[in-house]
């Protein structure tokens, strides 16, 4: 798990917003390409490595999905010396000002998001927290300089740098969602020294943030017997009332939705309990609004589960995960997958 740990570390300091995932594909696939026999990645991006399993051939499959990408800014507008900016996903435009920031122009120029002076505001905005279209971005540059080098519709990454908290935790941008890829990543590290006899895909899917497309394709690409989503859930937090949130080391959060296939909820839930791992079920009354809602519903439908990891300040730059959180749920997957026998999907039935 300790390497598992610096991979994050890693990863969530690296840029891959929604559609410029590149820089990180590349991280993933180096700590990814010696656990598994084939790597590669589909015509949008998304990473795809394959873990033989042991079974006799055809064997099935299993694809295990983790969305890679993050959200961020993009360049709106370059007015003088300041940067206008809009939002990829969906940016909790409260805490921007004075968060640092890199503008991935013709070169990579650091910046900090910053707001008018209160007077200087509309009368609507000068009390409470300042919408996304009155902050700005500042370079540092002149003028002529930023006119040269930045173009509308580059992207803007948050670079607020990772930092290690008391009790095992962890606080950064993009934990949402390149936690659970540390998870799958341990499940793999765990797989070099367990038999499993299906197939196994782990796959960092793209353009999650924007409306789950990598992971969509992937599945209709690859047509795995079975599917996974790994993805974060809300963490209780300050004035967190909904009984639907989950304490930080609480262990992963099962899904349970009409979308999500119940007999992979006992599985998973039975697997959690061989091995003592603390669980919450988490109860959706439709949609996940994850990877989970496409993989249920491609090509001509795959059984699929959602297995999340309690975070806290979700979509902020200092979201906050428990380490011992990803190093459980990974185990969880291990167990999962390793207790999948050749003929497990004849079992698998919607009504058990």
């Amino acid at each position: 798990m300790q390497e598992t740990t610096r991979h994050l570390k890693k990863w969530i300091s690296l840029p891959g917003l929604s559609g410029a995932e590149a820089p990180l594909r590349e991280a993933i696939q180096a700590a990814w390409k010696p656990l598994t026999d084939e790597i590669s990645a589909s015509a949008m991006g998304s990473l795809h490595a394959l873990k033989k399993g042991s079974g006799p051939s055809p064997r099935p499959s299993i694809m295990v999905s983790t969305h890679m990408d993050a959200i961020g800014l993009m360049v709106s507008a370059v007015e003088q010396e300041w940067l206008r900016v809009t939002q990829i996903g969906w940016v909790d435009a409260r805490i921007l000002p004075g968060q640092p920031v890199l503008v991935h122009a013709q070169r990579d120029l650091p910046g900090v998001v910053v707001q008018p002076a209160a007077h200087l505001l509309p009368p609507s905005e000068q009390d409470g927290p300042v919408s996304l279209d009155q902050l700005l971005v500042d370079t540092g540059l002149p003028a002529a300089e930023l006119q040269e080098l930045v173009s509308v519709g580059d992207f803007i990454s948050f670079s607020q740098p990772w930092m290690d908290l008391a009790g095992e935790t962890l606080a950064g941008h993009s934990l949402d969602n390149r936690a659970s890829v540390a998870a799958l990543t341990h499940c793999l590290e765990i797989l070099q020294t367990r038999e499993h006899a299906w197939d196994v895909w782990a796959v960092a899917s793209v353009q999650e943030e924007i409306g789950h497309f990598g992971a969509a394709t992937s599945a209709y690409q690859l047509r795995p017997s079975l599917a996974m989503a790994v993805d974060v859930t809300f963490a209780t937090g300050p004035g967190t009332a909904d009984p639907n949130t989950f304490a930080l080391k609480s262990g992963p959060a099962l899904g349970w939705s009409p979308v999500l296939h119940p007999a992979l909820f006992q599985r998973v839930r039975a697997a959690a309990e061989r091995l003592e791992i603390p669980y919450s079920k988490e109860i959706m009354t439709g949609l996940t609004h994850t990877d989970a809602d496409d993989l249920q519903v491609a090509a001509e439908g795959i059984p699929t589960m959602l297995v999340s990891i309690p975070l806290r300040y979700m979509h902020t730059p200092v979201e906050v995960v428990a380490l011992k959180d990803i190093e459980r749920t990974g185990r969880l997957l291990a167990e999962f997958i390793c207790q999948l026998d050749p003929n497990a999907l004849e079992t698998i039935t919607w009504d058990e």
